[in-house]
């Protein structure tokens, strides 16, 4: 087990959940309504399910592309970072925001939980959640979206890595 392989999914786990609340709040100010918020939310929860069970079913869950899941997720963040223009499209483009983080996160959830490496991210997982918010509690920030961006971005970095791992992977392998 190389490094990435230990350490990503546990930095990637520990920033969406601290990024979250960001991202609640830029959901809530995106739906305008609790009903359509509530709705919203409630899409990515079957998004998450769907995403979870899709791994699940998988014959080979050794072929994962997971550089496309953290891809996939960065894409997402920096499109909620950097939409600051409420447009009548907006509620549409959330809908399909929530469907594909809601996916990719189950997906991704579904892939960790059968690592080794699990029940030692677990027990760290809560640890830095802990101490990452303790610590945030004390910045004080002009936005949110500033986090959001800055952790998609975060996001694209780490694709970028696990894609060049798989690559020169392979070609040693070869």
């Amino acid at each position: 087990m190389n490094k990435s392989e230990k350490y990503l999914p546990l930095f990637v786990t520990v920033g969406q959940v601290v990024i979250f609340p960001y991202y609640i709040i830029w959901l809530k100010e995106a739906s305008l309504t609790f009903t359509l918020f509530a709705l919203l939310f409630a899409v990515f929860s079957f998004s998450a399910a769907w995403g979870y069970s899709v791994f699940q079913k998988k014959k080979d869950k050794e072929k994962h592309h997971l550089y496309l899941i953290y891809f996939g997720m960065a894409i997402v963040y920096l499109i909620v970072g950097y939409s600051n223009e409420i447009s009548d499209a907006l509620s549409y483009l959330t809908l399909l925001l929530q469907v594909i983080i809601g996916y990719l996160q189950g997906y991704f959830r579904s892939w960790h939980v059968h690592q080794k490496s699990y029940s030692i991210h677990a027990v760290h997982h809560y640890l830095l959640v802990g101490v990452s918010m303790i610590t945030l509690s004390f910045i004080h920030i002009i936005s949110p979206v500033l986090f959001i961006r800055a952790f998609g971005w975060l996001l694209c970095l780490v694709s970028i890595r696990e894609f060049y791992e798989k690559v020169a992977e392979k070609h040693f392998r070869n």
